[in-house]
């Protein structure tokens, strides 16, 4: 069983930064791989950022490509978005995701945190 605890949203002004962390309990076999997705009101959930655990390969979505990086701290069981020029357009609740699977940006994922808010202002 693994449990997912996102922290790290806030408020923020469009040009800010944020940096959200997703702390990760249980087998890690099960968390190999995980994703920020994130869900807007009125808009379906999307992918932003993939991370495969061992080798710490990262895709991020075409939507935040180089504002956003994806990364982790094995030893520390914990995964970092790093999210800058953030725009309005990013305002959404931000979950992180896991599975053993290869799922990419797919809702499929077996294990969810509860989402941490973000909010960008203009």
């Amino acid at each position: 069983q693994v449990q997912l605890v996102e922290s790290g949203g806030g408020s923020v002004q469009s040009g800010g930064s944020l940096r959200l962390s997703c702390v990760f309990t249980g087998n890690s076999r099960d968390a190999y791989w995980m994703a920020w997705l994130r869900q807007a009101p009125g808009h379906e959930r999307e992918g932003v950022a993939l991370i495969e655990w061992d080798c710490g390969v990262t895709s991020p979505a075409n939507s935040v490509k180089g504002r956003f990086t994806n990364s982790r701290d094995n030893a520390k069981n914990t995964l970092w978005l790093q999210m800058d020029s953030l725009k309005p357009e990013d305002t959404a609740m931000y979950y992180c995701a896991a599975d053993s699977r290869v799922l990419a940006f797919s809702l499929e994922y077996r294990y969810w945190g509860k989402g941490t808010q973000v909010t960008v202002s203009s």
